[in-house]
């Protein structure tokens, strides 16, 4: 006769009551959130967007998060802002559209959202959804990389090495390169690297 191991047992029974409390707090927040997203708070609304988006207690599905980045957006939210011009961007859950997105980013950018700023600064950059314009890219490059934006940073490097929008200047590349280094950007490092060589 064996005799069962009730530790087991009891931490199993355990595990599966916190588990279906967790379930159950889960959909409480969504409908939480749900309700307060239809009263038209803006946070609920980003957040629903991200629930979709990532397929959170919910079906994925891009298309609602869209509809609910926009709801949010439309109001000035500047994180539904960048999540909505992403959408666009890629074409998730909306038709592809550079230009929107462009536009989105543009809005989320004024209010000083770093991430809208880098983005926006390479749509100027490729010429993607506006006119190309390195001067452009560089102006929002530059707003983001001074807020920490270590991608925005390679890029300044870049533009000053290549000469893109400004006078070449290696030192200055270099010098751009080193923070973007300093803040954990491979490419940065290289180049930096690259650069102390010469």
């Amino acid at each position: 006769m064996t005799i069962p191991n009730t530790s087991l047992i009891r931490k199993s029974a355990l595990f599966l009551v916190a588990t279906m409390l967790s379930i159950s707090s889960m959909a409480a927040d969504l409908n939480q959130t749900q309700r307060l997203a239809n009263q038209g708070n803006v946070d609920a609304q980003f957040d629903l967007g991200l629930i979709y988006a990532k397929g959170e207690g919910v079906r994925q599905d891009y298309t609602k998060a869209a509809e609910w980045y926009t709801k949010a957006a439309r109001q000035g939210g500047a994180l539904a802002q960048v999540n909505l011009a992403r959408a666009y961007y890629k074409g998730e859950g909306v038709r592809q559209d550079y230009t929107k997105a462009a536009e989105w980013y543009t809005k989320a950018a004024i209010q000083g959202d770093a991430l809208a700023q880098v983005n926006l600064g390479r749509a100027y950059y490729e010429g993607k959804g506006v006119r190309q314009d390195y001067t452009k890219a560089a102006e929002w490059y530059t707003k983001s990389a001074n807020k920490g934006d270590s991608i925005a940073q390679f890029n300044i490097g870049l533009m000053y090495y290549l000469g893109e929008g400004m006078r070449q200047d290696l030192v200055i590349a270099k010098e751009w390169f080193g923070r973007a280094c300093d803040n954990g950007n491979q490419k940065g490092c290289d180049n930096y690297r690259f650069l102390n060589q010469r």
